[in-house]
């Protein structure tokens, strides 16, 4: 059983399950998650129910805070575009790495 986990913690990167509409990456990753919530046999080990459980908040996570966060940014950057016509980064990776990786490299 922990080689079947270990491979749905792969299978995060890969391909979308659903490839038929376009989905963002939080949405994406939540399909991910329920899906290996799913391959869980309902007879687990406390270890797995753990793991089971961990899922499962991770996913409620992304439903009550991490889509709306992920929304009011993509809405943020389109309307941005617009607004700045002018455009004070020259690519759209500068701006992005100017917005958003300062955070990522602060915690790290």
């Amino acid at each position: 059983m922990l080689k079947k986990i270990g491979k749905h913690l792969k299978d995060i990167g890969k391909k979308p399950l659903n490839q038929n509409r376009m989905k963002t990456a939080m949405q994406e990753l939540k399909d991910k998650i329920q899906h290996a919530i799913e391959e869980l046999n309902s007879e687990l080990s406390e270890y797995q129910a753990g793991y089971k459980q961990c899922l499962i908040n991770i996913q409620n996570d992304i439903d009550f805070q991490m889509l709306q966060m992920e929304k009011e940014q993509i809405v943020e950057a389109y309307n941005t575009s617009f607004l700045l016509r002018d455009k004070p980064y020259s690519t759209a990776e500068k701006y992005y790495n100017e917005t958003f990786n300062k955070s990522i490299k602060n915690k790290g």
